[in-house]
């Protein structure tokens, strides 16, 4: 008695004829009836009343039916099961950020590697401006961003959170200093990141609001050059808090609040709503709102 013979008599059973099974299962009508009658013989019982139309089950064949239904049922079970750790295995997330955002992501990534470890995860540089099109378009499964995207069609859930502060070397004068003024900002020689990002707008915006313009005299390709130069004193640079947290914590760069620019920052993995996701998609944002739920802002958001 083997799966097939099992499958060939659920066919007959669930067809109520011998030819209609042969039809359904692409087979000959003998080779039909020849799978039922090695089971027969196996089992030494009647399966079928051949005495009555219709291919009716015996005592004994509605017996095994029931077994045999559980039996395929797990076959094909396990089949799938099989099935979906080869997607995974095949399966990759595509993560859009920019520089900054990795810091907040790393611990999300870290537990879902932890629990699915044979999946793949891409995590690109994109500017924070492209991110929303890009995930719109499905070059991204996710992107990273710190304000709510204007696009539609798109769902965030909050990821952590973070502010942005100024950076000074532990022997500029600013050092020590818990807080100072925009116009005390706009005297100093700034180093900025030469990828423009909307948070550098709106601190554009507000020096000239407030008639401070920042006096940007470097800038570098990377946070850590940005920070590197920082400490050699070349200038202050206002980044996001997490990114310096470790230079921080050994006194290599010190922190300073400039008052006017008190801008606290919610980090949101956003994602397409509508449209199928895969199951390895599925599983990385399972876990990030998980990880955003720590926070207790992790509720996802829809515009």
């Amino acid at each position: 008695m083997d799966l097939a013979e099992l499958q060939t008599f659920l066919t007959v059973a669930s067809e109520r004829s011998f030819s209609r099974a042969a039809v359904r299962l692409h087979r000959t009508q003998p080779a039909v009836s020849q799978a039922v009658r090695r089971l027969e013989e196996d089992l030494n019982e009647r399966l079928f009343d051949r005495t009555s139309k219709g291919g009716r089950l015996t005592e004994a064949g509605r017996i095994l039916h029931d077994y045999a239904r559980r039996l395929t049922d797990l076959r094909d079970e396990a089949a799938s099961a099989v099935r979906e750790l080869q997607d995974f295995r095949r399966g990759r997330v595509a993560i859009g950020a920019n520089e900054a955002a990795v810091h907040i992501l790393l611990p999300i990534v870290s537990r879902f590697r932890e629990e699915h470890p044979e999946a793949q995860v891409d995590v690109r540089r994109v500017p924070a401006r492209q991110v929303a099109t890009e995930v719109i378009n499905g070059t991204l499964d996710f992107g990273v961003l710190t304000f709510h995207p204007s696009e539609r069609g798109l769902s965030t859930v909050t990821i952590g959170a973070d502010e942005l502060v100024l950076l000074t070397s532990p022997e500029h004068p600013l050092a020590g200093r818990d807080e100072i003024s925009m116009e005390e900002f706009g005297r100093q020689t700034v180093i900025a990141h030469n990828d423009p990002s909307p948070a550098r707008d709106r601190v554009l915006r507000l020096s000239q609001q407030r008639h401070a313009p920042i006096n940007i005299q470097m800038s570098f390709p990377s946070l850590d050059g940005i920070k590197r130069a920082v400490e050699m004193g070349l200038g202050v640079a206002l980044l996001p808090r997490r990114c310096a947290l470790a230079e921080i914590a050994r006194g290599q760069l010190a922190v300073v609040r400039v008052s006017q620019l008190r801008l606290p920052r919610q980090i949101r993995l956003v994602y397409r709503r509508a449209g199928e996701k895969s199951r390895v998609v599925e599983a990385f944002l399972k876990v990030a709102k998980d990880e955003g739920k720590k926070d207790g802002k992790g509720k996802p958001r829809s515009r």
